[in-house]
């Protein structure tokens, strides 16, 4: 099939054109939106605690035996570890680009299992929590009492109970960090009592592990010949302070009770006082959210300000959300400054066509050919699992000035025809691509070739060219496949010999040592 096929049936042209529009406009609409290409290496975070324990007691007893075991682990690239005198600890582990997050979380999990037995018998029972996510911040906000009615405690309560479990459920968010401590009871011993009963700390721990616990307490009538059978219940773990109060610690040689409340002041109280923070200069809870790694950060964003606002009216008076940050602030500021160059880029194009055209019909087709390659490059977009960033619309940007060529010289060839004397727009557009058509095909192979290979690079700096390359080889791509079909047609269709000033149709009529059926290429 030659090219003359294209401007025998420009009904087919523009089909084909408009195809690969809607396809771009599908893509567009689809294509996620994040600053950058997704270059961030997958993060394993392991974390678990020690209550009571310096950050260098966490370092020898907990860090080095979870190191141990995790070094080594398939596809990791370094990790890095911390400990505070709060009793954290924190590792993340970094794997190589393209590594599945499930899988690294996954075997970072079986070694952290074999370091299990190594770790003090505090931090087992605590737990050591593995859990996949990013290190940068996707939104950060706070609950607060405007009014001062609620305290830090109820708040961080509020938010534990009634927030925090919506949106761990959003499958994209990797972590909720708090940025405060949720009720606990606090039990204050008294140092100079407790030695008048020579009493120390891990006795009061060994009351409270013997009483306050939860277990089955079996049934009677059973086997009796009873009808009826009953489970025993009883009140299980204690809820109230005067509950703790009131619990035995030991039987005094003079037949008293020695209670909790003579040797400990009992109270409802914050878990930890590490932290005290205020939003506005009032109580306030802040919360820091992550996100998972493979995941677009704008759709985080989105659904989490969806489910803040539904939250937000549920809310007690007295209590509101506001945002601190949110990561889509600076996204979207450079994406419309990216956009807004765009435009100004395509509209400096169509106007430095026109003035060396001169004809408004020679620029339209050239404009076309823009739209169809711009908006045809989403399309590609969606296919190669890209999304809608800065180095992609930057790509765009600079294709601008090349995608117009191709278009510029299918009419610039058509118009030399009819500078000689052709008066059939049909002969001038068809011997016009004969000459022209394998010149476009190599340029563009060319040019094209010069971005491809960067799809063998890797790393981060391959993710970088990797999507910068290929959109500018894909738009420069539908340009020469709109100026080897469309262009060629509605050059055929629109396209007239340029007139003077006065209306008259120019003197189009060769020299006389040229003759008609010698087509004068450009």
């Amino acid at each position: 099939m030659t090219l003359k096929y294209f401007i025998d049936r420009p009904v087919l042209s523009a089909v084909l054109s408009i195809v690969i529009v809607l396809g771009g406009i599908i893509g567009l609409a689809t294509l996620p939106v994040e600053q950058y290409p997704d270059i961030a290496p997958p993060t394993v975070m392991v974390t678990t605690s020690y209550t009571d324990a310096s950050a260098e007691t966490l370092q020898n007893s907990v860090i080095a035996p979870l190191e141990e075991a995790i070094n080594g682990v398939e596809n990791m690239t370094y990790m890095t570890s911390s400990a505070t005198n709060s009793g954290s600890v924190t590792i993340y582990v970094y794997f190589k680009q393209g590594t599945d997050p499930d899988m690294a979380a996954v075997n970072v999990q079986n070694k952290v299992s074999k370091a299990t037995g190594s770790l003090p018998q505090e931090v087992t029972k605590v737990g050591v929590q593995t859990a996949k996510r990013q290190t940068s911040i996707l939104k950060i906000f706070s609950i607060y009492s405007p009014d001062g009615t609620y305290d830090n405690n109820f708040l961080s309560n509020y938010l534990k109970i009634n927030l925090q479990p919506q949106i761990m459920r959003i499958a994209e968010v990797g972590e909720l960090v708090v940025l405060g401590s949720e009720y606990s009871m606090r039990i204050w011993l008294k140092p100079d009592v407790m030695a008048q009963y020579g009493l120390i700390p891990a006795d009061i721990s060994a009351v409270l592990e013997e009483q306050n616990i939860e277990s089955a307490t079996g049934s009677f009538a059973e086997n009796s010949g009873q009808t009826y059978q009953y489970t025993m219940k009883y009140s299980g773990r204690l809820i109230l302070p005067e509950e703790f109060e009131n619990m035995v610690i030991r039987a005094l040689p003079d037949g008293q009770v020695l209670r909790l409340k003579d040797v400990a002041n009992v109270e409802l109280g914050q878990q930890q006082y590490a932290y005290a923070g205020t939003t506005n200069g009032q109580p306030g809870v802040s919360c820091m959210v992550f996100q998972t790694a493979g995941t677009n950060a704008t759709e985080v964003i989105n659904e989490l300000d969806a489910l803040l606002e539904e939250a937000g009216k549920e809310m007690p008076e007295g209590m509101e959300i506001i945002e601190i940050r949110n990561a889509n602030d600076f996204l979207y500021a450079s994406i419309n400054e990216v956009i807004k160059t765009l435009i100004e880029a395509i509209f400096l194009v169509i106007l430095i066509v026109y003035l060396f055209l001169q004809d408004i019909r020679s620029t339209l087709i050239p404009l076309i050919g823009v739209f169809v390659s711009l908006i045809g490059t989403f399309a590609f977009l969606a296919f190669f699992g890209f999304s809608i960033n800065l180095l992609t619309l930057f790509a765009l940007v600079l294709a601008i000035g090349t995608v117009v060529d191709d278009a510029i010289i299918v009419v610039e060839a058509v118009q030399a025809r009819f500078d000689v004397g052709y008066q059939s727009f049909y002969m001038a557009a068809n011997d016009a691509m004969k000459g022209i058509s394998s010149a476009i095909i190599t340029s563009t192979l060319v040019f094209m070739a010069v971005f491809i290979p960067v799809f063998m690079m890797g790393g981060t700096s391959g993710t970088f060219y990797t999507q910068f390359g290929i959109t500018m080889a894909v738009a420069v791509g539908i340009s020469a496949i709109n100026a080897l079909t469309l262009s060629p047609a509605l050059c055929a269709l629109i396209l007239k010999p340029y007139v003077d000033e006065n209306g008259v149709q120019k003197n189009n009529l060769p020299p006389a040592s040229v003759k008609l059926s010698t087509p004068l290429l450009m």
